[in-house]
């Protein structure tokens, strides 16, 4: 299917946007809601993604899917994630998600989770790229948006083919492809394997997004040499440390980068929890967050002790004035 001239336009958009280079937040369920993403945007994500919306849960009509799926402009650019083994049921998500008007869509053939293997999707589809190119398909007709997919380097070390995935998103017309560096064996043990996602970066002409291991601007700058990517993706790299975004542009500049002071970080930790507070009830937000609060304070004095303190509160006013009392006693 030839895409039309509008979507021929946006699909270029984006993969210069992508040749252009950086780095950007990647999807991570329970973690990439609003308030993150669009912290990750105000810090200098490329773009932001959705967390893994299920195609059973659009057919349903879903309001915890609809409430996933929606998104502030400041977030821009801005792709929602699905996932799903049945490509009809793929396509009908797809076109439900496009009238929430993200700026694309993202296929995700990567995530290990055993519920998300066992009913057929995430990484399982990396056993049967016949069924992967299905579904690719159906999405990329059913809309007038750019698709992408989120791949792993294969399903497991003997079978890594990630390189011929890659190619199939090719020939079907998709915008780009991301791949994580690892099996779905390994899930995130062990280190990234650079050396598929370069074989990945060479074996097509469209973008190549790489994804392992980058947790600052160092990492960054090895997965850029050794893989020939156009843009990086920051997982876990991200979580309690949206400041990664700025330290990489830096390097990238070639400037130098002041980490982020105990006040700053805080603040933002106030912020964060505030805006989830805001979306999702207090008592929720307050619990939700405790392992994003956890890796916030990572390093700091007594960081142990304030983690402590902190998980045993569920309501926000606790939560601020431990940290304002903690903060203060740094000043002294």
């Amino acid at each position: 299917m030839v895409p039309s001239p509008d979507k021929s336009e946006r699909i270029q958009a984006l993969r210069n946007l992508l040749r252009g280079g950086g780095a950007a937040s990647a999807p991570m369920a329970g973690i990439t809601d609003r308030p993150f993403r669009r912290i990750c945007r105000r810090m200098g994500s490329l773009y932001v993604t959705t967390e893994l919306l299920s195609s059973e849960g659009w057919s349903r009509g879903s309001e915890k899917t609809l409430k996933m799926a929606a998104f502030d402009e400041e977030e821009r650019p801005l792709g929602i994630q699905l996932f799903g083994a049945d490509p009809e049921a793929m396509a009908e998500s797809a076109r439900r998600a496009a009238e929430l008007g993200p700026d694309f869509i993202d296929i995700n053939f990567g995530c290990p989770v055993k519920k998300i293997v066992k009913s057929g999707g995430g990484s399982a589809c990396m056993r049967d790229l016949p069924l992967m190119e299905e579904i690719v398909r159906a999405v990329d007709g059913a809309i007038e948006l750019p698709v992408s997919m989120k791949i792993r380097a294969g399903w497991d070390e003997q079978h890594l083919n990630a390189p011929e995935a890659a190619e199939m998103a090719e020939r079907a017309g998709l915008a780009f492809v991301t791949v994580h560096g690892r099996s779905r064996t390994q899930f995130f043990k062990g280190s990234a394997d650079l050396g598929i996602i370069r074989e990945t970066r060479e074996a097509v002409g469209i973008p190549v997004v790489g994804n392992g291991d980058v947790t600052d601007a160092a990492g960054f700058a090895r997965m850029i040499e050794e893989t020939g990517v156009d843009t990086v993706l920051v997982g876990r790299g991200c979580i309690g440390n949206p400041w990664i975004f700025g330290e990489i542009e830096a390097h990238r500049r070639g400037e130098d980068w002041e980490a982020p002071g105990l006040g700053e970080r805080i603040a933002l930790v106030i912020e964060h929890l505030a805006a989830k507070v805001a979306d999702f009830g207090e008592r929720r937000a307050v619990v939700e967050f405790r392992k994003q609060v956890g890796q916030y304070i990572k390093g700091v004095p007594g960081a142990s002790e304030l983690r402590a303190r902190l998980f045993v509160e569920d309501t926000f006013p606790a939560v601020e004035s431990i940290l304002l009392d903690w903060l203060a006693g740094q000043e002294d």
